[in-house]
């Protein structure tokens, strides 16, 4: 089977496959015993282009996350236009020099991880008068690779996102290491969102969102179940 065959395949198989992510989350929030409603699925279509995402927006689908502005803004505004009400959330790490378009195309930005990047988001959030759901987001394995606060200095960057740059950070968001068991990563940033007031959760993936909704997860970024494996 070649690619384009592959691709329209994962297009045929994506509204069963949205359908049976949902199943799974329900199951996960009755075994919790959580309300299915506190659970946001986002379907992570980064690098999908819109014949693939169009069938999971027909299948009733609004909350999609990216990866990169430049490619969101490119794809998106179309889509948009045929699908209302659709919620984009920026997944992947942004620079500060794009906080300007993050902050104007995504309803929610879960990736808040330096001081540089606080400036740049206040000071357009204050210019345009909108403001996205704010995630900081924890390193929790400590990977130098990887983007994030330390979990050693997340009070102390939460309390200065609060009190120097009035960033209404509402929730924590974590990408656990592939080579660990993710429960201790889960619990970890629960316990930091806990103790610092803030709401939302954004933790859990293809492999572990059911685990992540026992911890809490209010939002799981969910795109190879749904999409099918990327190319290359």
């Amino acid at each position: 089977m070649n690619h384009n065959q592959d691709q329209a395949v994962s297009r045929t198989d994506a509204p069963s496959r949205l359908k049976a992510v949902m199943q799974e989350i329900a199951q996960a929030c009755a075994q919790a015993r959580r309300d299915p409603a506190e659970v946001t699925l986002v379907a992570v279509s980064k690098t999908f282009e819109a014949p693939a995402i169009v069938p999971v927006l027909a299948a009733g689908q609004r909350v999609f996350g990216e990866n990169r502005v430049q490619e969101a803004t490119a794809k998106w505004p179309a889509l948009r236009a045929s699908y209302s009400r659709t919620e984009l959330h920026l997944v992947g790490p942004l620079q500060s020099n794009k906080a300007k378009e993050a902050v104007a195309f995504f309803d929610a930005i879960h990736s808040v991880d330096r001081p540089s990047l606080c400036e740049a988001l206040a000071r357009e959030i204050a210019r345009q008068g909108r403001t996205p759901l704010l995630f900081a987001e924890i390193n929790t394995g400590g990977e130098p690779q990887k983007s994030g606060v330390l979990p050693q200095d997340a009070d102390d960057f939460l309390k200065r996102c609060h009190e120097t740059y009035r960033l209404p950070i509402a929730g924590l968001m974590c990408l656990p290491p592939l080579d660990e068991p993710p429960a201790p990563h889960f619990a970890l940033t629960a316990k930091i969102a806990r103790r610092n007031g803030l709401r939302f959760l954004s933790m859990g993936m293809s492999a572990d969102f059911a685990q992540a909704i026992t911890f809490g997860a209010t939002h799981v970024r969910i795109g190879t179940a749904i999409f099918g494996e990327r190319a290359g």
